[in-house]
Protein backbone atom coordinates (compact mmCIF):
# COMPACT_ATOMS: atom_id res chain seq x y z
CA UNK A 1 0.00 0.00 0.00
CA UNK A 2 1.42 3.54 -0.83
CA UNK A 3 1.97 5.76 1.74
CA UNK A 4 1.75 9.07 1.65
CA UNK A 5 4.98 11.19 2.35
CA UNK A 6 5.94 12.85 5.44
CA UNK A 7 6.31 16.45 3.48
CA UNK A 8 2.36 15.44 2.42
CA UNK A 9 1.08 15.10 6.04
CA UNK A 10 2.67 17.73 7.37
CA UNK A 11 0.85 19.97 4.92
CA UNK A 12 -2.10 18.42 5.61
CA UNK A 13 -1.98 18.92 9.49
CA UNK A 14 -0.62 22.77 9.13
CA UNK A 15 -3.83 23.54 6.53
CA UNK A 16 -6.37 21.77 9.08
CA UNK A 17 -4.47 23.61 11.95
CA UNK A 18 -4.66 27.08 9.33
CA UNK A 19 -8.72 26.74 9.00
CA UNK A 20 -9.44 25.41 12.81
CA UNK A 21 -7.43 28.85 14.00
CA UNK A 22 -9.77 31.09 11.50
CA UNK A 23 -11.63 33.53 13.49
CA UNK A 24 -15.08 34.05 11.99
CA UNK A 25 -15.57 37.80 11.24
CA UNK A 26 -17.62 39.91 14.14
CA UNK A 27 -21.38 41.01 13.95
CA UNK A 28 -21.13 44.85 12.72
CA UNK A 29 -22.17 47.14 16.08
CA UNK A 30 -25.90 47.56 15.90
CA UNK A 31 -26.54 51.59 15.49
CA UNK A 32 -27.68 53.20 18.70
CA UNK A 33 -31.54 53.34 19.21
CA UNK A 34 -31.50 56.50 21.95
CA UNK A 35 -32.96 58.80 18.40
CA UNK A 36 -35.54 56.28 18.04
CA UNK A 37 -38.60 57.75 16.78
CA UNK A 38 -41.97 56.37 18.48
CA UNK A 39 -44.97 56.06 16.29
CA UNK A 40 -48.55 54.17 16.03
CA UNK A 41 -48.99 51.61 17.37
CA UNK A 42 -45.66 51.23 19.15
CA UNK A 43 -46.32 49.84 23.04
CA UNK A 44 -44.33 51.90 25.47
CA UNK A 45 -43.83 51.33 28.99
CA UNK A 46 -43.99 54.36 31.21
CA UNK A 47 -42.43 54.32 35.08
CA UNK A 48 -43.01 57.45 37.05
CA UNK A 49 -41.17 57.24 40.68
CA UNK A 50 -41.50 57.77 43.56
CA UNK A 51 -43.89 56.74 45.83
CA UNK A 52 -46.91 55.89 45.02
CA UNK A 53 -45.44 54.18 41.77
CA UNK A 54 -47.38 54.60 38.62
CA UNK A 55 -46.30 51.73 35.93
CA UNK A 56 -48.30 51.86 32.70
CA UNK A 57 -47.86 49.93 29.59
CA UNK A 58 -49.64 51.70 26.93
CA UNK A 59 -50.17 51.97 23.34
CA UNK A 60 -49.71 54.83 20.86
CA UNK A 61 -53.15 56.09 19.50
CA UNK A 62 -53.78 56.86 15.57
CA UNK A 63 -53.35 60.11 16.48
CA UNK A 64 -49.95 59.86 17.96
CA UNK A 65 -51.34 60.10 21.87
CA UNK A 66 -50.82 58.27 24.84
CA UNK A 67 -53.10 58.55 28.14
CA UNK A 68 -51.12 59.03 31.44
CA UNK A 69 -52.42 59.03 34.86
CA UNK A 70 -52.77 62.83 36.13
CA UNK A 71 -52.46 64.46 33.18
CA UNK A 72 -54.15 62.99 30.54
CA UNK A 73 -53.26 62.95 26.82
CA UNK A 74 -49.40 63.47 26.10
CA UNK A 75 -48.30 63.58 22.49
CA UNK A 76 -45.65 60.53 21.86
CA UNK A 77 -45.97 60.41 18.11
CA UNK A 78 -43.10 61.79 16.51
CA UNK A 79 -40.97 62.04 19.63
CA UNK A 80 -37.86 59.63 20.52
CA UNK A 81 -38.51 58.09 24.01
CA UNK A 82 -36.50 60.79 26.05
CA UNK A 83 -38.60 63.50 24.76
CA UNK A 84 -41.81 61.69 25.85
CA UNK A 85 -40.42 61.14 29.49
CA UNK A 86 -39.39 65.18 29.62
CA UNK A 87 -42.94 65.95 28.58
CA UNK A 88 -44.60 63.38 31.06
CA UNK A 89 -41.94 64.76 33.59
CA UNK A 90 -43.01 68.47 33.19
CA UNK A 91 -46.69 67.99 33.40
CA UNK A 92 -47.27 65.64 35.91
CA UNK A 93 -44.56 67.52 38.50
CA UNK A 94 -47.90 69.53 39.02
CA UNK A 95 -49.38 66.69 41.24
CA UNK A 96 -45.98 64.58 42.12
CA UNK A 97 -42.87 66.60 43.75
CA UNK A 98 -39.73 65.20 42.43
CA UNK A 99 -41.29 62.89 39.94
CA UNK A 100 -38.58 61.32 37.87
CA UNK A 101 -39.68 59.49 34.51
CA UNK A 102 -39.10 56.32 32.51
CA UNK A 103 -40.13 56.08 29.28
CA UNK A 104 -38.97 52.59 27.05
CA UNK A 105 -40.20 51.23 23.70
CA UNK A 106 -41.71 47.66 24.31
CA UNK A 107 -42.66 46.53 20.93
CA UNK A 108 -41.98 48.82 17.52
CA UNK A 109 -44.80 47.87 14.88
CA UNK A 110 -44.79 51.17 13.50
CA UNK A 111 -41.14 50.20 12.25
CA UNK A 112 -41.15 47.84 8.80
CA UNK A 113 -39.07 45.59 6.70
CA UNK A 114 -39.84 44.84 3.25
CA UNK A 115 -38.41 41.84 1.50
CA UNK A 116 -38.96 40.86 -2.22
CA UNK A 117 -37.71 37.99 -4.15
CA UNK A 118 -36.40 34.45 -4.08
CA UNK A 119 -37.86 33.89 -0.34
CA UNK A 120 -41.18 32.07 0.47
CA UNK A 121 -43.35 34.88 1.51
CA UNK A 122 -42.07 37.58 -0.01
CA UNK A 123 -43.61 41.25 2.18
CA UNK A 124 -43.65 43.45 4.76
CA UNK A 125 -43.46 42.83 8.31
CA UNK A 126 -42.72 44.84 11.58
CA UNK A 127 -39.97 45.06 13.47
CA UNK A 128 -40.85 44.40 17.36
CA UNK A 129 -37.06 43.52 18.19
CA UNK A 130 -33.78 44.03 16.98
CA UNK A 131 -33.12 41.77 14.17
CA UNK A 132 -30.28 41.46 11.67
CA UNK A 133 -30.82 40.50 7.65
CA UNK A 134 -30.28 36.47 8.09
CA UNK A 135 -33.02 36.85 10.91
CA UNK A 136 -35.19 39.06 8.83
CA UNK A 137 -34.97 36.71 5.98
CA UNK A 138 -35.74 33.70 8.30
CA UNK A 139 -39.21 35.46 9.14
CA UNK A 140 -40.62 35.13 6.05
CA UNK A 141 -39.78 31.25 5.75
CA UNK A 142 -36.08 31.55 4.07
CA UNK A 143 -34.53 31.42 0.61
CA UNK A 144 -36.07 29.38 -2.35
CA UNK A 145 -33.86 26.90 -4.25
CA UNK A 146 -32.96 29.48 -6.82
CA UNK A 147 -31.67 32.56 -4.46
CA UNK A 148 -28.56 34.07 -5.29
CA UNK A 149 -27.41 33.74 -1.75
CA UNK A 150 -23.99 36.19 -2.55
CA UNK A 151 -25.62 38.54 -4.11
CA UNK A 152 -28.47 40.04 -1.37
CA UNK A 153 -28.78 43.82 -1.63
CA UNK A 154 -29.88 45.85 1.47
CA UNK A 155 -31.64 48.93 0.35
CA UNK A 156 -31.82 51.89 2.33
CA UNK A 157 -32.80 55.29 2.27
CA UNK A 158 -30.25 58.07 3.19
CA UNK A 159 -30.82 61.48 3.55
CA UNK A 160 -31.89 62.53 -0.07
CA UNK A 161 -30.85 59.24 -1.44
CA UNK A 162 -30.64 55.68 -0.99
CA UNK A 163 -27.61 53.70 0.04
CA UNK A 164 -27.42 49.85 -1.19
CA UNK A 165 -25.45 47.56 1.09
CA UNK A 166 -24.58 44.36 -0.39
CA UNK A 167 -25.05 40.95 1.50
CA UNK A 168 -23.72 37.66 1.46
CA UNK A 169 -26.27 35.28 3.52
CA UNK A 170 -23.89 32.25 2.40
CA UNK A 171 -20.87 33.83 4.20
CA UNK A 172 -22.92 34.49 7.13
CA UNK A 173 -23.99 30.76 7.06
CA UNK A 174 -20.16 29.96 7.04
CA UNK A 175 -19.70 32.26 10.16
CA UNK A 176 -18.79 35.44 8.56
CA UNK A 177 -21.21 37.79 9.94
CA UNK A 178 -19.37 40.87 8.80
CA UNK A 179 -22.52 41.56 6.29
CA UNK A 180 -25.18 40.38 8.81
CA UNK A 181 -26.36 44.33 9.03
CA UNK A 182 -29.38 45.03 12.08
CA UNK A 183 -32.36 46.28 9.71
CA UNK A 184 -34.02 49.37 9.86
CA UNK A 185 -37.47 51.05 9.75
CA UNK A 186 -37.94 51.19 6.07
CA UNK A 187 -35.57 48.83 4.97
CA UNK A 188 -35.72 47.25 1.61
CA UNK A 189 -34.07 43.30 1.23
CA UNK A 190 -34.00 41.98 -2.62
CA UNK A 191 -32.79 38.17 -2.26
CA UNK A 192 -32.22 37.74 -6.38
CA UNK A 193 -31.93 34.39 -8.14
CA UNK A 194 -29.24 33.07 -9.71
CA UNK A 195 -28.12 33.70 -13.03
CA UNK A 196 -29.57 30.26 -14.57
CA UNK A 197 -32.70 31.18 -12.55
CA UNK A 198 -32.92 34.27 -14.48
CA UNK A 199 -32.59 32.42 -17.57
CA UNK A 200 -34.66 30.12 -16.98
CA UNK A 201 -37.53 32.84 -15.68
CA UNK A 202 -37.11 34.72 -19.01
CA UNK A 203 -37.52 31.71 -21.25
CA UNK A 204 -40.80 30.94 -19.16
CA UNK A 205 -41.68 34.43 -20.15
CA UNK A 206 -41.01 33.99 -23.98
CA UNK A 207 -42.60 30.34 -24.08
CA UNK A 208 -45.87 31.06 -22.13
CA UNK A 209 -46.18 34.93 -22.88
CA UNK A 210 -50.19 34.87 -21.98
CA UNK A 211 -49.60 33.01 -18.93
CA UNK A 212 -48.97 35.90 -15.98
CA UNK A 213 -46.00 35.68 -14.60
CA UNK A 214 -45.90 37.67 -10.88
CA UNK A 215 -43.85 35.47 -8.67
CA UNK A 216 -41.56 36.63 -6.27
CA UNK A 217 -38.48 35.73 -8.71
CA UNK A 218 -39.37 38.03 -11.37
CA UNK A 219 -40.43 40.47 -9.20
CA UNK A 220 -37.08 40.24 -7.46
CA UNK A 221 -35.17 40.51 -10.96
CA UNK A 222 -36.67 43.72 -11.53
CA UNK A 223 -35.64 45.39 -8.04
CA UNK A 224 -32.53 43.96 -8.33
CA UNK A 225 -31.55 45.33 -11.79
CA UNK A 226 -33.06 48.68 -9.78
CA UNK A 227 -30.79 47.92 -6.91
CA UNK A 228 -27.66 47.65 -9.45
CA UNK A 229 -28.09 50.94 -11.46
CA UNK A 230 -28.47 52.32 -8.35
CA UNK A 231 -25.42 51.05 -6.87
CA UNK A 232 -23.67 52.11 -10.33
CA UNK A 233 -25.19 55.53 -9.87
CA UNK A 234 -23.91 55.91 -6.67
CA UNK A 235 -20.63 54.89 -7.56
Amino acid sequence: MHRPSGSLVALVLLLAFAVGCTKPAPLPQAPQTVDYIVGAPDELSILVLPDPVIERTVTVRPDGMISVDLIGDVQAGGKTPMEIAAAIQESISRFKRDAVVNVTVVSSPSQFVTIYGEVARPGVFPLDSETRVSEAIGRVGGTRPFANLDGIRLIRAAGTGTQVINVDLAAISEGDLSTNFVVQQGDLIVVPPTILAKIGYAMQMVLFPIQPFLSGAAQAGAIYAGASGIARGAD
